[in-house]
């Protein structure tokens, strides 16, 4: 029995009994049957299939065989030999008997498409109670209807091979055999007939292409993809709406797109050149009866490829539409900064200075405009659940969607006018998120509604809130400017919006109205082109930096001095106009500065030049002669990560700024090779730093103050950051040897007065600290050494004063890294031939002990000092005792402290240094200084028990001249230690009789002295005999408890005259001998 002689449309039959008789048909069928393979496989193309099932092949259905239903009735027709065809009516009736719903939805589609509607479909999906499910078990088929065919996936792309769709390979096959092979090959050839794409494929395509962006950092042209389609969310794949799991993304599909693994069917061995007798009997008569049905299947094809034509025609009408609004919306967007030469990562990492939020459900409804009345529809669908519940709370800016989509929409302009005030006004004190908020709206209405509106109806707002009470409010103003820069018309930009955020840095007295308003003229300068506004970016540059505030300040540097100094560039003035201008001041500050420097001027016009070092070294690469040469390709060296100074914004980092840090290492690669091997002949760029700028700013340091450290740290971190960044081949060619020709440091020269004047200068610690501190390999560690060893040598064998040296020193002992190097240049001196130098090293080690850590304090400092501590020059053992004291000042070891004290008292007890006075006064001194801080028990047992001695010794010096200078020093230690806690034992004991032999000096030398030191000594008898010393009070401070006021009033003005200096004492006593 024949396939086609079963009754597919016996209610009655179930799908056992069906299958009963098919087998029951299979066997029947005779031999000569088996051997035409078109008729026993299902999958052979029958000559007369449906329409339908021809050009809907590739949609599958759920089928019990896993075949399509439509291709299954086919097939089976098809077995039936010469009987008539089965019509669509039993096909549908079938397809509904057996539950397959959705190709039954299918052929009714088609058969509209093709205007062939079947009364029983109709009736049958117009019916809802159809589709009604009824509680319990559900129908056998739904796991299979569960799964969708073909109609949810993406044909079109070939994505057959990673889908899940069970029924996926099946399908193709019986797609491919059902269209004859020259017609596939025909259908499937020529692009004029493809099918028109469909919603989920549109759905699936948007996807991949914004993912294809999104890793290619197309970002931009992501964000206005998604505009564009904001009824789809591409940050979830289940979005859009397919059973399969996502696809490759599009680089993988392209490169595999050539490559599809053929897909295995089914065959059969047919038999050729056979004997005719071998045919079946109707085998000749079956022929034109296929043929004319197969004439009548292609007149049909065509049909149904004329009528896609026309569906292909329409869609490409409305393609040429949205084609013609894209092209609209690219020329309002294309406007800004078209004149501008900024990189794009160096315009990126600007823009990031708007505080704008896309990135949260509020923020993403507030970035996208909607562009007509269904798209309002849909918003206000999204945003109304989230604003009943919220608007009398805290939560206004869910209205902000609202408002700014009515705004660009509304017709009337007043209407549109109090839109945009309401939004202004929306959140009395907006904080930080809300204020993004609105600032994300602010951008999208400027986006949407181009220059001349926002020029017209936003930037009104701003100004009406300019003066606003709250500073939340003109904090808003600040950062709209900024925001909407880009969106602005040119002439508005650098005229109202200047002026406007120029009155509010002046102006507004908010430390972060300001800040803001600096950030926002930094994007300004961004994007401004008018060379006429050079000098106001320059003065708003100054003002900013001398504001008072360290946030506006900081801000200067981060963002208005590297947008600024980019507009520079490309007006061609950063080494011809900015930077000799800062120098230019720098210089005028330190000529008018000769009675007193002002450090704060000074500071803010060498942090500027600083900010604006990574943008002169992308000059130099840009304008190189290699730059013309600079091409990606290839394995580029990475940039080391110790390269460049760490910058303070984005907005300093030289990759930003050239492009990106594959294009500055290939950069870099040609600028270090040039150096080293084709010299700087034609560069302009580079000769300028060489010729101009490095001979001023050396003379500049000349002339600093070498006792100002601010100045020197100052200096010094410049020209670090300087060197680290022009590069190490740079600094040993060109900065190094123009110090070392000032400073001249060559043997010849160490005896000789003339010309050492350098040396005394801040050049010294500046080029010690800043150039030669700059790079850390073992060659430049020595270098530094040597020079430091040399400078305490020359200074030393000259007679210079140290100030330069100690300068040094002071800036390098705050880097423990140096520890260990200083060290290394003392024991040089500690070593050194020369009496001289070996004194300049034991002062040295004072400085330097404070900051070291008591181990090498134990272990290399010590141990030079006791060396030094026996030296045969007096001149060098008296050196020593500074450094003693300040460790006994600073050490807390027992074992340490104990060897100080006996090379103190050494110094104190022994026979040869009784008549030593520089020995003595440099003690006192040192007593003076070191005793408030030092030790207590130190303080009590050693250092107020010789001060008594001292002081009794010096009542009987002869010689006037001594007996001032250690009246001063005394006095001086007695005031400092004055206001310690001391006992009464030491009371009696030391320190009033000390005071009393001071006093009997003070009675011969200075009588108004005396007064002072007798109301110190009746303080102290007082306390001692109300036995109150330590117990009521547990400190004493003579100097604060004079009797009388007249008496006080003295001591302090003649306090005021003889502390500052000890010569002006002594002639102070000199006058009233």
């Amino acid at each position: 029995m024949a396939a086609g002689t079963v009754n597919p449309f016996n209610v009655s039959d179930s799908e056992e009994e069906a299958e009963q008789r098919q087998d029951g048909a299979d066997t029947e069928r005779s031999p000569s049957d088996e051997a035409q393979g078109h008729r026993l496989v299902p999958f052979s193309p029958p000559a007369y299939s449906e329409p339908a099932a021809l050009l809907s092949s590739n949609r599958t259905s759920p089928s019990a065989d896993g075949i399509p239903a439509s291709a299954a009735a086919v097939a089976g027709i098809g077995g039936g030999g010469a009987e008539t065809r089965v019509s669509l009516d039993a096909i549908a009736a079938q397809l509904l008997r057996d539950q397959y719903i959705l190709t039954a939805l299918e052929l009714h589609t088609e058969l509209l498409e093709a205007g062939r509607e079947l009364p029983r479909l109709r009736d049958y999906f117009s019916n809802p109670g159809n589709f009604e499910r009824q509680s319990g078990t559900p129908p056998l088929n739904s796991t299979l209807a569960n799964r969708a065919g073909s109609i949810s996936t993406l044909d079109s792309l070939d994505f057959a091979r990673y889908s899940d769709d069970g029924n996926r390979e099946s399908d193709e096959r019986v797609a491919e055999c059902e269209i004859p092979s020259q017609e596939r090959k025909n259908y499937k050839s020529s692009p004029e007939i493809q099918e028109p794409i469909r919603p989920l494929e549109k759905r699936a395509l948007h996807f991949l292409v914004n993912e294809y962006l999104l890793k290619n950092e197309y970002k931009l042209t992501s964000i206005t993809f998604s505009d564009e389609n904001d009824d789809q969310d591409f940050e979830l794949w289940d979005d859009v709406g397919l059973n399969i799991p996502k696809p490759p993304d599009l680089l993988q599909l392209y490169r595999n797109c050539g490559n599809s693994l053929p897909l295995h069917r089914d065959t059969v061995d047919v038999a050729v050149n056979v004997d005719p007798n071998d045919l079946p009997g109707d085998y000749f008569t079956q022929e034109p009866v296929q043929q004319t049905e197969a004439i009548q299947q292609q007149e049909e094809v065509i049909q149904e490829l004329e009528y896609q034509i026309s569906l292909l025609n329409s869609e490409k009408q409305s393609l040429a539409e949205q084609i013609k609004k894209l092209q609209r919306w690219i020329v309002k967007s294309c406007f800004v900064c078209l004149c501008r030469k900024l990189s794009p990562a160096f315009h990126q990492a600007l823009l990031s200075f708007c505080r704008m939020s896309a990135d949260s459900r509020l923020g993403s409804e507030v970035s996208r405009i909607a562009d007509s009345e269904q798209s309002v529809m849909l918003m206000l669908g999204r945003c109304l659940p989230h604003i009943v519940p919220n608007v009398l709370l805290a939560k206004r800016e869910e209205l902000i969607p609202l408002i700014l989509c009515t705004a660009c929409l509304h017709p009337e302009p007043k209407e549109r006018d109090q839109l945009l005030h309401i939004l202004f006004n929306l959140i009395k004190r907006p904080d930080d998120e809300q204020r993004q908020m609105i600032l994300t709206g602010c951008v999208a209405f400027a986006r949407h509604v181009g220059p001349t509106r926002v020029e017209a109806e936003l930037l009104p707002q701003c100004w009406e809130q300019i003066n606003h009470k709250y500073p939340e409010r003109r904090l808003l103003v600040a950062e709209a400017c900024g925001a909407l820069a880009p969106y602005l018309p040119k002439e508005i930009r650098s005229s109202l919006v200047l002026s406007m955020l120029q009155q509010m840095l002046a102006e507004d007295k908010a430390d972060m109205v300001r800040e803001a308003v600096v950030k926002s003229l930094g994007i300004i300068m961004g994007f401004i082109d008018d060379p006429d506004k050079y000098s106001q970016g320059f003065e708003l540059m100054l003002l900013s930096l001398g504001d008072p505030s360290e946030r506006v300040v900081s801000a200067t540097h981060q963002v208005f001095i590297p947008a600024f100094a980019a507009w520079c560039t490309e007006l061609g003035n950063l080494q011809s106009q900015l930077i000799p201008s800062l120098l230019t001041r720098i210089e005028k500050l330190l000529k008018q500065g000769e009675y007193g420097l002002d450090e704060h001027k000074l500071h803010m016009y060498l942090s500027a030049l600083q900010s604006l070092i990574p943008s002169l070294f992308a000059v130099l690469l840009q304008n190189a002669p290699f730059t013309s040469r600079a091409k990606l390709q290839g394995d580029v060296p990475p940039i080391e990560v110790t390269r460049f100074p760490r910058p303070v914004s984005p907005l300093q980092d030289v990759a930003t700024i050239v492009g990106s840090r594959e294009q500055l290492a290939v950069l870099l690669q040609l600028y270090d090779h040039q150096l080293q091997h084709e010299g700087t002949t034609g560069w302009d760029s580079l000769l300028w730093v060489v010729n101009q700028f490095l001979p001023q700013l050396i003379e500049i340091v000349g002339r600093i103050n070498v006792s100002s450290s601010t100045c020197v740290h100052e200096f010094s971190r410049f020209f670090w950051r300087l060197c680290r960044t022009i590069g190490k081949i740079f600094t040993n060619t060109k900065v190094k040897p123009q110090f070392q020709e000032i400073l001249r440091l060559s043997e010849e020269n160490v005896d000789a007065s003339a010309g050492n004047g350098i040396l005394t200068k801040a050049t010294v610690p500046i080029y010690a600290t800043g150039v030669l501190t700059c790079y850390n390999q073992e060659e430049d560690r020595k270098l530094l050494v040597g020079f430091l060893e040399d400078v305490m040598t020359t200074l030393s064998l000259s007679h210079a004063p140290l100030d330069s040296l100690k300068a040094s020193f002071v800036e390098l002992g705050a880097n423990p890294a140096y520890h260990e190097l200083l060290l290394t240049v003392l024991w040089y001196g500690v070593v050194h031939t020369s009496a001289l130098v070996r004194c300049t090293a034991a002062r040295m080690f004072e400085l330097l002990v404070k900051g070291v850590n008591e181990t090498l304090v134990a272990q290399r400092v010590v141990p030079a000092l006791i060396t030094l501590s026996s030296d045969p020059e007096i001149s060098v053992r008296i050196s020593t005792i500074p450094a003693f004291g300040t460790i006994m000042e600073t050490v807390t070891q027992k074992e340490l402290l104990e060897r100080v004290k006996m090379q103190l008292a050494s110094f104190l007890e022994d026979p040869q240094y009784q008549d030593q006075h520089s020995l003595h006064m440099e003690i006192i001194k040192t007593f003076g200084r070191v005793g408030p801080n030092a030790e207590p028990r130190f303080r009590d047992e050693f250092v107020l028990p010789h001060l008594h001695k001292l002081a009794l010794c010096n009542n009987q010096q002869t010689v006037e001249s001594k007996r001032i200078d250690i009246a001063t020093q005394l006095f001086e230690a007695y005031s400092a230690l004055s206001c310690c806690f001391i006992s009464e034992e030491l009371m009696v004991n030391h320190f009033l009789p000390g005071l009393r032999c001071l006093r009997t000096d003070m009675e011969q030398l200075s009588p108004e002295h005396e007064v002072i030191l007798s109301s110190m000594i009746k303080e102290c008898e007082i306390k001692v005999e109300n036995k109150g010393i330590g117990e009521a009070q547990g400190s004493i401070s003579i100097a604060a408890s004079l009797v009388g006021e007249d008496a006080k009033t003295k001591f302090l003005s003649k306090m005021g005259q003889l502390t500052t200096s000890g010569a002006m004492l002594a002639n102070v006593f000199q006058r009233k001998k």
